[in-house]
């Protein structure tokens, strides 16, 4: 409560005198209204004084409130955090809606204004820091998160995802001593440039996943697809000797060749087997069913003689497809240098990459050396391991339908006691059709548990017998785990993982699309980033 001498004298902020009141039309109107409130406050804030002192400079000044509002505010503190509450729970237009029908009329770009305001706080106290990029358009465009997981809060949010840029906000912050991030290269060379300092974890989730990709893939060179008949073993296919040293160009080039192969062996099956339930009078519809496949490509089939080959995307000056006549006559007259051919299609309106061209030029690269030569024996110094790979055939009991690459895969990484019944029979049929699913799977259950473990011991002990295994997908995965060995360490001996930022991607993307894909870095930022973050409003 504001007493009426205080309305009365006031003290002169340049020579500390006695001032009096200044006459003013708020006099009367302070004199009517209770001496309690914002009200009152703001009536005094707004009261002229003039200074008893002859000599001071300062003829007229007006109080100031440092609790109620800063100099020259049109709201008070109290105002601008209902604000900022506001804005920063449920955006521009809906906030502007709420705070309208509460009696403190603001537009959205105001609502917004103060909200970016506040969120100037910065991250130099942030010891255990998770990062990740988010997208802005899926392919194209990413940003960057940076989450406390310690607090389990975001702390700031990059428009972009560039080494440089992510490495000089690093460098800013000299405090982060863990950093966890997922297996992208990217990140561990900002890491290491940006904070040396500071050990990084590589995310848990991330290494089943990416130990699930090679199983898949490891599945996808034989049989796949949907009840697609048991065909019998091409000539020299499971011809294959994989070496436990690191596998080298002819080794990768043999396991591609391999998983095209069955899978046009695979359609060609499928094929064949739609002349048979042709032959037998069966329509379309019982095809479909009976194939798992969609009806029209069963009508297709149905009326060729022979399997078509799969149509192309037309070309677009994007594809080097769309220019393949002039680099077809460039390369007739002897021109195989890549960049200079990137150059010349870049003046005639090419708008792709040159790794795009680069894999079509790959192809008549090839057409022009011999056959792919069966792969013999290397001599590395430790002794090499024979493996065949059988196709897998492995059926589902219950549909009859044969169990694909991607399902298979899950299953592999997926512990006993969190299978169905359903899922069981099919982990039974799998282990069945190929003994590499047995031994994967048995790695994978003790890639598990060495997570689990926070022993660094079982992990070095379950590469070496990864390497050892004679499986190509599983010496792959040593292989790349060995290449960032300290953050595989890491991430088996202490608790921190991405999860957290996962998650706060998650809700990132929703206020995203809230906001209809308009919102810039700066109000995500803010919009991401707690309240107690924020710090009193200033002018």
């Amino acid at each position: 409560m504001i007493s009426a001498a205080a309305r009365e004298i006031g003290s002169c902020p340049a020579c500390g005198a006695r001032s009096r009141r200044r006459h003013s039309r708020y006099s009367r109107c302070l004199q009517d209204l209770p001496a309690q409130g914002a009200i009152v406050a703001l009536r005094i804030l707004m009261t002229r004084w003039r200074c008893s002192n002859g000599s001071c400079a300062r003829k007229t000044f007006s109080d100031q409130l440092p609790g109620v509002a800063v100099r020259h505010a049109r709201r008070t503190l109290r105002v601008s955090r209902l604000l900022q509450l506001f804005a920063h729970g449920a955006g521009g237009k809906p906030s502007e809606r709420l705070i309208n029908r509460l009696g403190m009329p603001a537009s959205d770009d105001t609502l917004l204004r103060h909200l970016k305001k506040g969120a100037t706080r910065g991250a130099g106290d942030a010891r255990v820091l998770g990062i990740d990029d988010w997208s802005w358009r899926k392919g194209e465009s990413y940003g960057t998160v940076m989450v406390d997981l310690e607090r389990r809060e975001v702390v700031d949010v990059l428009p972009g995802r560039s080494a440089d840029e992510t490495a000089d906000w690093l460098s800013r912050h000299p405090n982060v001593e863990v950093v966890s991030r997922d297996r992208c290269g990217l990140y561990a060379q900002e890491i290491s440039h940006g904070a040396p300092q500071a050990r990084q974890v590589a995310d848990r989730f991330h290494l089943l996943q990416n130990l699930r990709e090679r199983i898949e893939h490891q599945l996808s060179r034989s049989d796949k697809g949907l009840a697609r008949p048991s065909l019998p073993r091409a000539e020299g296919e499971d011809a294959g000797l994989i070496s436990c040293s690191t596998p080298g160009r002819q080794v990768i080039a043999e396991d591609r060749y391999l998983k095209r192969l069955a899978h046009q062996r695979s359609r060609q099956a499928m094929f064949e087997k739609v002349q048979i339930l042709k032959a037998e009078g069966r329509n379309i519809r019982g095809i479909a069913l009976e194939m798992g496949v969609n009806w029209r490509t069963v009508r297709k089939w149905v009326h060729a003689n022979e399997i078509p080959d799969r149509r192309e995307r037309a070309p677009t000056p994007t594809s080097p497809r769309y220019f393949r006549d002039y680099l077809a006559d460039r390369w007739a007259n002897g021109c195989r240098g890549g960049r200079q051919l990137f150059e010349e299609i870049r003046q005639r309106g090419y708008r792709g990459s040159r790794s795009n061209m680069e894999r079509l030029l790959g192809k008549w690269r090839s057409a022009e050396r011999t056959a792919l030569a069966p792969i013999t024996a290397p001599t590395p110094t430790d002794s090499p391991v024979t493996t065949t790979v059988p196709p897998l055939r492995a059926v589902d009991p219950a549909t009859g339908w044969a169990i694909s690459p991607i399902g298979g895969a899950a299953l592999c990484i997926k512990p006993r006691g969190m299978l169905t019944a359903r899922q069981a029979v099919k982990v039974a049929a799998l282990k069945n059709a190929s003994p590499d699913f047995v031994a994967m799977r048995a790695l994978a259950m003790r890639f598990r548990g060495v997570l689990h473990s926070k022993d660094v011991k079982r992990l070095d002990e379950w590469l070496d017998d990864a390497q050892r295994s004679g499986i190509y997908a599983m010496q792959r995965f040593a292989c790349k785990l060995r290449g960032d060995i300290h953050a595989v360490r890491n991430a088996v001996a202490e608790p921190w993982s991405n999860g957290q930022t996962e998650g706060q991607i998650n809700r990132l993307k929703t206020l995203k699309r809230t906001m209809y894909g308009r919102a810039s870095a700066e109000l995500l930022r803010a919009r991401m980033i707690p309240l107690s973050a924020f710090p009193q409003h200033e002018k």
